[in-house]
C-alpha cells in the first residue's frame, strides 16, 4: 500500500476520491452537448407521455369530438350571424340595431378564437400542443384583463 493508500485507508478510497472530484468538476460545466442530449431526452419523454395519455384516454374520443364540434359549430354560427346581420344592415331603413347586434356577436366570436385554436391544435397539431395551449391561455388571460 502506498502513501495515499495508508493516508486514506486503501487505494480504492483514493480512486473513489479522485472520481468524486472529477465528477464534481465535470458537473460544474454544462456543455452544449449535454444541453442538447438533455433537450432531446425531454422531448422524447414528452412525446412518450402524450402517446400514453392518448392511449389511456381513448375511451373519451367520442366526447372530445362532440365538444370540438359544439365549439366549432358555435364559432362558425357566430361568424355567419355577424356576416348576415352586417349584410342586412346595409339594406334596411334603420340599420343601428343590426349593426349593434353584429358588433356584440362579433366580439363574442373573437373571444372564442383561442378556444377554436385549442380545438384545431388538438386535432391537427397534437405534438405541438404544449406551445399552442400556452399561447391560447395567454390570450384568454389577456382578454379577461381587458
Amino acid at each position: 500500500m502506498g502513501f495515499w493508500g495508508r493516508l486514506f485507508g486503501s487505494s480504492h478510497a483514493v480512486n473513489a476520491m479522485v472520481d468524486g472530484v472529477t465528477n464534481g468538476l465535470d458537473a460544474l460545466v454544462y456543455t452544449d452537448e449535454e444541453k442538447s442530449l438533455d433537450a432531446a431526452k425531454e422531448r422524447s419523454e414528452a412525446r412518450g407521455m402524450l402517446v400514453s395519455w392518448m392511449a389511456a384516454t381513448q375511451g373519451q374520443n367520442l366526447a372530445r369530438r362532440f365538444i370540438a364540434l359544439v365549439i366549432a359549430g358555435i364559432w362558425v354560427f357566430q361568424y355567419l350571424t355577424v356576416t348576415l346581420l352586417s349584410i342586412i344592415s346595409i339594406w334596411v331603413g334603420d340599420p343601428e340595431g343590426f349593426e349593434r347586434s353584429a358588433k356584440v356577436i362579433g366580439e363574442n366570436a373573437e373571444q372564442m378564437n383561442a378556444a377554436m385554436m385549442l380545438v384545431l391544435g388538438f386535432y391537427f397539431a397534437a405534438p405541438h400542443m404544449g406551445l399552442i395551449a400556452k399561447s391560447a391561455l395567454e390570450r384568454f388571460a389577456h382578454k379577461s384583463r381587458d
